[in-house]
């Protein structure tokens, strides 16, 4: 499978890159922790102008942040950042699903068609419990924007926030109630994209992501529910 935003690795700053997204975006190296140059050049076996390419361009991924008189580090998992980035891609994503329905081939719709055939023999899906896809060519969303054929778009999705996206996908989990739900809506999706009915397309994706986006804050909601129960709870254990 192709890896997105990733051309073949052909220099040591290419690898050391790839590795070190890889490492972030799935926790190897936690969230919110400080970057040392000499520990990480260390580790990948590097010189640190080499090291310091690769810290370069995951800073322009977003993966990792820099402050003054503090350093560098990996960017923290918020709940405000996630609903952030989730408003960016409802309107992103919608703008890339009406140039899918103008721009994508016939044989690009059969390969969207067949990544959702096989997403639907994934048992957790099946189940209704999480609906995992994996990264670049089997990811649903990653192939639209490509069949958008717009480099703007492709550039801002595909390049600048995919792997922080994925980022908060594997910190936050994806188990989710909207599991069945959302590859029905996947499904709709292709097929206004299909019949080249870009003004559907776009609506279908909107509503796709703020869907999710209102799932998470119905989450948060119920876990600081959940939090002020127990808190009440200790407090009346302390008084008797």
């Amino acid at each position: 499978m192709n890896n997105p935003t990733k051309q073949q690795a052909i220099t040591t700053t290419d690898r050391i890159f790839e590795q070190m997204q890889t490492a972030i975006v799935e926790g190897e190296i936690p969230a919110g922790s400080k970057i040392s140059e000499p520990e990480l050049s260390k580790k990948y076996q590097v010189s640190r102008s080499t090291l310091r390419e690769a810290l370069n361009r995951l800073e322009k991924c977003h993966l990792i942040e820099r402050k003054a008189n503090v350093g560098s580090r990996v960017v923290e998992c918020t709940i405000q950042g996630l609903l952030e980035i989730y408003i960016v891609r409802e309107a992103l994503e919608g703008m890339a699903c009406r140039q899918a329905a103008q721009n994508m081939s016939d044989d690009e719709i059969q390969q969207m068609k067949d990544i959702l055939h096989h997403h639907a023999q994934a048992k957790d899906l099946q189940d209704g419990v999480a609906y995992y896809q994996e990264e670049g060519d089997l990811d649903f969303h990653y192939k639209v924007i490509l069949g958008s054929h717009n480099n703007e778009l492709i550039n801002i999705l595909c390049g600048q926030l995919y792997h922080l996206v994925r980022m908060y996908r594997c910190q936050f989990g994806m188990n989710s109630p909207r599991a069945t739900r959302a590859f029905d809506e996947h499904s709709r999706i292709i097929e206004a994209i299909a019949d080249r009915d870009g003004e559907l397309a776009e609506m279908l994706m909107r509503r796709h992501i703020a869907a999710s986006r209102k799932n998470i804050e119905n989450k948060i909601a119920l876990k600081q529910i959940d939090e002020e129960q127990k808190s009440t709870k200790q407090q009346v254990e302390e008084i008797k």
